[in-house]
């Protein structure tokens, strides 16, 4: 890949320069582009990568992906008998069903640049942004969204209705990172370069950004924008600052999230379900 992160950065700095623009990229710019894009759909490239235990934006990648909305004219699409305008298509599909993976017919959407791997399921409706990289065995069930350049772990499970956010603008940013194993509720949101650690469950319509506390009863600290491994979490909220004020009767309240043993938390809950049982 070292010769394309070199021709994506010398694009971009005659981009930068005002050396090249949409209207005068050709064939040897547009030949770098299309290459590009197979890579990260190949997932050969990714726009964020874990190094000594901490996720890296690959700023050249991001890049890459930038170039290919500034060099390209906007024009018009048919898919499946709707006119769309775009600068991009939506991606090929004819390589997801040799290694396993479903996209369900009327809405799932994978636009040009996004990696799915083998085994994944994608149901309908649903949309995966460019840059995005969802690893082996995970599903995107009905009315998610996986934005640009997030990263989605293998044997991930994002339940209905969730939105995981795209950061691709600083191209320094680190986007949306969710790990191995990981299960998120219903209608759960991930945004701003927020990382869900492996293992973890995630409790229905959770709010997973770096403005709001992370309450780790297991470390027995607080944290932002992240959500250590191997934590049960779920939305609790919490006192406000101005929870005194006059024009809220009764207080004011923010949410935060709790985050517990997950071992712990799981097996309390096998026992309640054993007890009821019996």
């Amino acid at each position: 890949m070292s010769t394309l992160e070199s021709e994506i950065g010398e694009l971009w700095d005659r981009k930068q320069n005002d050396e090249v623009d949409a209207a005068s990229a050709g064939e040897d710019e547009f030949a770098t582009l299309e290459a590009f894009l197979e890579a990260l759909e190949d997932g050969e490239v990714r726009a964020a990568e874990k190094n000594g235990g901490e996720w890296e934006a690959n700023e050249w990648v991001k890049q890459g992906i930038l170039l290919n909305f500034g060099l390209r004219e906007n024009e018009a699409y048919d898919y499946g008998g709707v006119d769309h305008y775009d600068v991009l298509p939506l991606r090929e599909t004819d390589d997801l069903g040799e290694r396993g993976t479903r996209n369900t017919p009327d809405g799932t959407t994978i636009r040009r640049g996004a990696y799915l791997g083998s085994d994944c399921i994608m149901m309908s409706p649903s949309f995966v942004n460019v840059g995005a990289y969802v690893d082996d065995g995970t599903l995107v069930d009905s009315c998610d969204t996986v934005g640009s350049c997030a990263q989605i772990g293998a044997d991930v499970k994002l339940g209905a209705n969730t939105l995981i956010g795209g950061v691709l603008e600083p191209v320094e940013s680190a986007p949306v990172i969710v790990e191995d194993n990981v299960s998120l509720g219903a209608g759960c949101r991930v945004t701003s370069g927020f990382v869900v650690g492996e293992n973890s469950v995630v409790g229905e319509n959770t709010l997973l950004t770096p403005r709001i506390p992370v309450y780790d009863l297991v470390e027995e600290e607080v944290v932002y924008g992240e959500l250590p491994a191997n934590r049960r979490a779920f939305t609790r909220f919490v006192e406000s600052s101005v929870s005194d004020h006059d024009l809220f009767d009764g207080g004011a309240y923010k949410p935060a999230v709790v985050a517990t043993d997950l071992e712990t938390e799981t097996l309390e809950a096998t026992e309640r379900e054993d007890a009821l049982r019996e």
